[in-house]
């Protein structure tokens, strides 16, 4: 199928050219905007989409050729994102008319597929139109907006190679899909609801509901959740559990069905002004969420929020996005309708200020499984969890969590900083420094797992996976690796792991029949991502800080000052090491790292060598249970020794009361975070001592000063910011000392401790302070979600440098 523009007129000076456009350019609306602008400017010519990109040719007067290049960048669609245009001039040869070609299934792919983006505003008039045909219609989008990555099975991206291969269009939407003058001009997942995919509301032992003749399934749904109840949503990229946030019943009901015990739950509103009620909102995190990809934002929350306390317990910020599919518009439009008109009714017709303007929305799993996706899977994993199911029958093709991120103060301004990179980023491309010279599959960690996909000088990592603890999870890992090597046309040769020799990832690698494996170390890989995506070809001393990380002394490392490049690295200093008493259970226990610090620093030992129970821990912990693990500290045994800094934190938050367990990771650390007193200026000493050539951040005395003022009485929020204080000092002090005894002016900030705003913020205006540059992960997350990168970047370096070794001097 081709369509033709108008016969380009007549000129006195023609000229031909070819023009390939590179970049995120098919799905956005690219080609009918070409189309348009060569009928605008009278060319004749054609415009595809091939496994690059976009090809195009135009045909006219050399001066409307001009201008035609001129324009084709800076009016390009707003999701266009163009990285290269190449021009090559042609022989002339009379052309007429302008045609928009079939996509030829040749090549290899090199042209990236856009990320999902969240309904445009002239969609949703449309949806909340009762003239328009597609009023109501859950499934409405153009070329700007819309299912993109989570429903494309091959590419060039046209519908044969999307999940909507098996919806036919109607005659409507076919004349639409095929006029260039309208807004869904080769719009792929173009639908109607004469034609397209519907929604329907099931129970959760899967039987139908059974809807009223003047409702539809989107209203009953929000009827339920109104009423309280709990229903699974499918929404752009797998399920979400949705219930009310301000029903604490149904709040508390939520976290024990999915087994749930303190992690905050995301929440969605229906407008930037509704999450202004629930957090305080600057103009960057504005931007942020009402951006097309609709992260996760956290934000630090209002007092007077009106949400129910299970929401987010003993977190200060909380995670809001807005709506981003027509179906979440719907829902929270008709739940805000319904409540305001209960309100209205209940105050004898005068109207609330406000409606229930909020959902919970958390990922549609039972705890540490990856999110459900397809419908019957669905009814079986959360058919226990859930009162309800709104499901729908357009296939999702790739399963993709909420993108999260909050923003931080850097010295150069507000920036953001991603924690999860998936769904409205992903697969969105990175450069590579380093060209790779074979194709390459980096496996990436354990926990926050992503991988990452390389070949010539372009990189593709992964939507989040999630913690490779179990087979679900690792299957999830092994079916996106399988899918992204298709949709790129990667065949690795080169594969890049992780040195841990238990990961689930690492036995992945050790798998696969390619013809070089490289191992690369976990916190050289945060190194590595951070100077790769900055483009930063040198060497760096790197603070890379984090709960655990397999080291070249088979210790767990987690509190790192490297020297390193992309091809290899030095540890010039590290935290003071201490034991791990009964390994894994360790970070589960924070009580045990309490105790093992405690016995560390020597503070408050009895005659037999152990530490005293800090009154805050003394009705959570067993006294016999207590003097075991101070016993496992000092003889190591079941104890390997760590440097964790993630480890340090849980110490201090059990020390303080705040967490003798954990149910999940990092949950102490950011509840002694939460507890800090921002007008607290004091600050406790944090010693730094040498090992030979290593630099050793020794907290021993910390730990003293700050039991100390726990015992006299202290209050948390002093304790919590003067240990902060102390941490952020002697972190710039040691990477002063190494950049300037290493002679390196760059400074690297990264790993999953530094999701610490207050940490993080500190080190970095103590570093502006004295003269450093320091640069942090930006397009990719801070913690583990971007070692597939870093390891993608060394693997590409390491075999650009052995390829140049065995090639003969000339």
């Amino acid at each position: 199928m081709s369509v033709r523009a108008p016969v380009a007129g007549a000129a006195t000076s023609t000229r031909r050219v070819r023009v390939r456009v590179q970049g995120t350019v098919q799905g956005v609306g690219f080609r009918p905007y070409i189309y348009r602008l060569a009928e605008e400017h009278a060319l004749a010519g054609f415009v595809l989409n091939d496994s690059r990109g976009v090809l195009l040719e135009v045909e006219g007067g050399a001066d409307a050729v001009e201008e035609f290049l001129a324009r084709l960048g800076p009016d390009a669609p707003p999701l266009a994102l163009i990285e290269g245009v190449l021009t090559d001039e042609r022989e002339p040869h009379g052309a007429s008319g302008f045609a928009i070609l079939e996509s030829p299934r040749t090549g290899t792919i090199d042209a990236p597929v856009t990320p999902d983006s969240a309904t445009c505003a002239d969609c949703l008039r449309e949806l909340f139109d009762p003239e328009d045909r597609r009023y109501r219609y859950p499934f409405i989008n153009c070329t700007n907006c819309g299912p993109r990555f989570t429903i494309v099975r091959g590419i060039p991206y046209d519908r044969p190679y999307t999940t909507m291969a098996s919806f036919q269009m109607c005659s409507r939407c076919r004349a639409e899909y095929r006029d260039p003058a309208d807004r869904r001009f080769h719009a792929q997942p173009n639908a109607c609801p004469e034609c397209g995919p519907s929604a329907t509301l099931l129970r959760g032992d899967g039987e139908e509901v059974s809807i009223g003749p003047t409702s539809d399934v989107v209203r009953a749904a929000a009827e339920a959740l109104r009423e309280g109840k709990i229903v699974a949503v499918k929404g752009i990229g797998g399920f979400h559990l949705a219930c009310r946030a301000d029903d604490e019943e149904a709040v508390a009901a939520l976290r024990a069905r999915k087994r749930r015990e303190d992690k905050p739950f995301a929440l969605m509103s229906a407008t930037i002004e509704d999450a202004g009620r629930l957090v305080r909102l600057g103009p960057t995190e504005r931007a942020l969420l009402c951006g097309p990809e609709r992260p996760i934002v956290l934000a630090p929350r209002l007092e007077d929020a009106p949400v129910a306390p299970s929401v987010a317990p003993g977190a200060p910020e909380l995670g809001v996005m807005l709506a981003y599919s027509p179906l979440h518009h719907m829902l929270l439009a008709d739940l805000n309708g319904a409540a305001r008109n209960t309100a209205a009714s209940r105050a004898g017709g005068r109207d609330r200020e406000r409606g229930v303007a909020t959902l919970v929305m958390t990922s549609g799993n039972a705890s540490d499984e990856p999110i459900a996706y397809r419908d019957e899977d669905a009814l079986t994993r959360l058919g226990g969890i859930a009162d309800m199911l709104l499901v729908h029958d357009r296939p999702i093709q790739t399963r993709t969590d909420d993108s999260v991120l909050r923003v931080v103060d850097a010295p150069a301004g507000r920036r953001r900083m991603l924690l999860r990179r998936s769904r409205g980023y992903v697969p969105a491309g990175l450069s590579l420094p380093d060209v790779a010279e074979y194709p390459i599959l980096a496996c990436g960690a354990e926990l926050k797992n992503t991988f990452c996909l390389a070949r010539g000088a372009r990189a593709w990592v992964s939507h989040h996976i999630g913690d490779l603890e179990n087979y679900e999870t690792l299957c999830s890992f092994t079916e996106g690796v399988e899918h992204f090597e298709r949709l790129f046309a990667v065949k690795p040769e080169v594969v890049a792991h992780d040195l841990h020799p238990e990961y689930l990832s690492t036995k992945y690698a050790m798998d696969c029949e390619v013809e070089k494996l490289i191992g690369v170390q976990h916190h050289h890989a945060h190194l590595a991502a951070c100077l790769a995506e900055h483009g930063e070809p040198g060497s760096a001393v790197g603070a890379i800080f984090d709960g655990t990380g397999y080291g070249l002394d088979g210790t767990v490392w987690g509190g790192e000052l490297l020297l390193g490049d992309l091809e290899d690295f030095r540890r010039v200093g590290t935290l003071l090491p201490v034991r791990l008493p009964g390994g894994a259970r360790a970070i589960r226990e924070p009580w045990r790292m309490a105790c093992a610090w405690l016995s560390r620093a020597d503070a408050n030992l009895d005659v037999d060598g152990v530490p005293a129970i800090p009154r805050a821990l003394r009705a959570r912990v067993d006294e016999r249970a207590w003097r075991q693990v101070a016993q496992l500290s000092r003889t190591g045994l079941h104890s390997p020794a760590t440097t964790s800094m993630g480890r340090l934190f849980d110490a201090v938050g059990a020390l303080c009361g705040l967490r003798a367990q954990v149910s999940y990771e990092g949950q102490a650390a950011i509840e002694l975070e939460a507890t800090c007193d921002p007008a607290e200026r004091g600050c406790y000493p944090m010693s730094l001592q040498r090992d030979g050539e290593l630099i050793v951040i020794d907290p021993r005395e910390t730990i003293r000063a700050l039991s100390a003022d726990l015992v006299a009485g202290a209050a948390l929020g002093a304790v919590a910011s003067r240990f902060h204080a102390a941490l952020s000092g002697a972190t710039v002090e040691a990477l002063a000392r190494a950049a300037s005894s290493e002679g390196s002016e760059l400074i690297v900030l990264s790993g999953g401790v530094f999701q610490n705003r207050r940490l993080l913020e500190g080190v970095m205006a103590g570093l502006d302070a004295v003269g450093l540059r320091a640069i942090t992960p930006e397009q990719l997350p801070v913690g583990d979600g971007g070692i597939s990168y870093g390891q993608a970047a060394v693997a590409a370096r390491r075999t650009a440098a052995r390829r140049q070794e065995r090639e003969p001097t000339r």
